[in-house]
């Protein structure tokens, strides 16, 4: 079963509307205030690990000339890894909480999400999954910076293929409502706990082993970015659905002109 959100009556989502506004704009300048710190950060942390890692690759390189180091060459390897890893910790906080500059244009929200349908699909077939795609015949306009929002969704698809292990049905849906494109993906898969649903956008949570709890935030700050809003639904076993609500061309624009007024 597919999970599905219920269209609220535009009565009730005036307030939801001015309440998720404020959020929003309360998130933005609190990773705007955490861009600054980042950029420290990484100015600080970049440059070592650069140089740990090249020189424990050098090191690599001299064991493999040695005989009888292969318990050398294996920790040489772990420190390796570790270095790697952390690299891409830092990388993955900057894509979260650095600064984002968006270059919009005029684009059909189908044809964004038939690209990366087509992208994404010989990797969805190889794990037994089947891409249903339901687009609107109106075609969306929307103001998108292409390349960030493609990041943004591509999350998503991954997300909701990963949820399918032995394969399932995936669903991407476009459709509008009144001064709004909407966007939902859906899947079959394993869904998300109770528990753990009000908490999978707090950067560093994951469920996941090796994940590094930065991949939705990244997602809800690009969509956020973008004047949109992400919400979620799920229920164990049965799958998942989220949802984006994005302004449509003419709306973005007046709202882009009121945030930077």
């Amino acid at each position: 079963m597919v999970v599905m959100m219920s269209e609220p009556s535009e009565e009730s989502r005036r307030p939801r509307r001015v309440r998720r506004e404020n959020e929003r704009l309360e998130r933005l300048a609190q990773l705007a205030e955490m861009g600054k710190l980042a950029a420290g950060l990484a100015h600080e942390l970049k440059n070592p690990l650069s140089t740990l890692k090249l020189n424990l690759q050098l090191l690599q390189e001299d064991l493999a000339q040695l005989p009888h180091a292969e318990a050398s060459r294996n920790r040489a390897a772990t420190l390796w890894k570790v270095a790697d890893r952390l690299s891409q910790t830092l990388d993955d906080f900057m894509r979260y909480a650095g600064r984002i500059e968006l270059r919009r244009q005029r684009v059909e929200l189908n044809t964004v999400v038939q690209d990366l349908v087509d992208f994404f699909l010989p990797q969805a077939q190889a794990a037994g999954v089947r891409i249903h795609t339901a687009l609107a015949p109106e075609g969306p306009l929307c103001q998108l910076d292409v390349n960030f929002f493609k990041q943004a969704i591509l999350n998503l698809i991954l997300n909701a293929q990963q949820a399918m292990p032995k394969g399932g049905d995936m669903i991407i849906r476009t459709h509008m409502a009144k001064g709004l494109a909407l966007l939902d993906i859906s899947d079959t898969g394993v869904g998300i706990p109770k528990e753990n649903l009000e908490r999978i956008f707090e950067a560093y949570f994951t469920t996941k082993r090796g994940g590094t709890g930065l991949g939705l935030p990244t997602t809800r700050r690009i969509i956020e970015e973008h004047q949109g809003h992400i919400a979620v639904t799920s229920e164990p076993t049965r799958g998942t659905n989220f949802r984006i609500e994005l302004p449509l061309a003419g709306v973005a624009r007046a709202q882009a002109a009121t945030d930077e007024g």
